[in-house]
């Protein structure tokens, strides 16, 4: 009697975030990516728009044919909110700040560093999206000043 060989589930994507709600993604070599300090976005090779997050398929022209591109050199914050209150599973973290960074092509929603006093973040500030490991062994990415 021999048995079916059952097919490994690739779930990998549970590594991301504080808490992760979504644990299978098509674009899950992005936490690979992010453990080896590097932070991927995807382009879509038929029509060159850039997704972040990721995208395994281009809403633009509904093609699957995609290529990972490094995010690297600098954005500009364009606007952040400190917040006081956050969803279940975040509420360890508060007080923090999320943003939005401009990359000219594409745009990164996500933190802001803890170690940057309140006082010293402003519109307008250049900043770079950087992986970040957690306390509890997740990954994530963070924006630090350049």
């Amino acid at each position: 009697m021999s048995r079916s060989k059952e097919k490994e589930i690739d779930d990998r994507f549970k590594k991301f975030g504080t808490v992760s709600f979504t644990s299978i993604t098509k674009t899950n070599d992005f936490i690979g990516y992010l453990e080896n300090g590097k932070i991927m976005g995807t382009r879509c090779k038929d029509c060159g728009i850039n997704f972040f997050p990721p995208r395994a398929d281009c809403y633009r022209c509904l093609s699957g044919n995609m290529e990972w591109f490094e995010v690297s050199g600098f954005g500009t914050l364009v606007t952040y909110s400190k917040l006081e209150y956050g969803p279940v599973g975040f509420d360890a973290d508060l007080p923090y700040s999320i943003a939005l960074l401009d990359y000219g092509d594409f745009k990164i929603f996500g933190r802001i560093a803890g170690n940057i006093p309140d006082n010293e973040i402003q519109v307008g500030m250049k900043m770079k999206a950087a992986a970040n490991r957690l306390p509890n062994g997740q990954l994530n990415y963070v924006f630090q000043k350049v």
